[in-house]
């Protein structure tokens, strides 16, 4: 979803495949072995195989609303804020949604782990609109996916929890014109 939304938002031109990952096309696998999405061939012939190298490369081609921060300190915000998504959010929203894929009867606690960071997120946005700021910029589009989620795991739950403005900042991530054009399904990729 997230490289999907930067992609759109910078306007560059690619042909979008969608796959079955269940039925890995051969084309898939040759360009990347490892058989996950997203997978970007550029014309160099170079293979993205990062959500977030994908976002990357897409913005530094055209960046129309700003999403990449503009000063070094923002930079460093946004990259800490990455990978604490990427790494420690994502592994506890694993456990927290597919429990059973790790050998754990229930994700209680992987709930509760990553809810100490989503309210390092709440403290963030009780004084900033956005978590790049005051716009929506990479840092929102690379952690909004994941919180959704997360609420999405156990929506009556998550919405019961004090974090109200994290609660307003990912119902405007889900209400966003962005966010309803990258959810379009696409028919699946044949190779002919």
């Amino acid at each position: 979803m997230r490289a999907r939304m930067a992609l759109r938002v910078s306007g560059v031109v690619y042909e979008h495949r969608e796959v079955s990952l269940k039925a890995k096309p051969a084309h898939l696998l040759a360009v990347s072995p490892k058989g996950t999405v997203p997978v970007l061939c550029l014309l160099n012939g170079e293979v993205l195989e990062e959500s977030s190298a994908i976002m990357l490369w897409a913005l530094q081609q055209n960046d129309p609303l700003h999403w990449l921060p503009s000063t070094p300190e923002a930079w460093a915000w946004a990259d800490q804020g990455i990978a604490l998504n990427d790494g420690a959010f994502k592994a506890h929203l694993d456990r927290y949604k597919y429990p059973q894929r790790f050998g754990l009867s229930d994700g209680v606690q992987h709930r509760a782990q990553g809810a100490e960071l989503l309210m390092q997120w709440q403290q963030h946005l009780q004084s900033n609109q956005f978590l790049s700021g005051d716009r929506w910029g990479l840092l929102d589009a690379c952690v909004a996916p994941f919180v959704r989620q997360f609420a999405r795991t156990d929506r009556a739950w998550f919405d019961a929890q004090p974090w109200s403005h994290l609660a307003q900042w990912l119902n405007a991530f889900e209400a966003s014109e962005d966010f309803a054009a990258v959810m379009h399904k696409h028919p699946v990729w044949v190779s002919t």
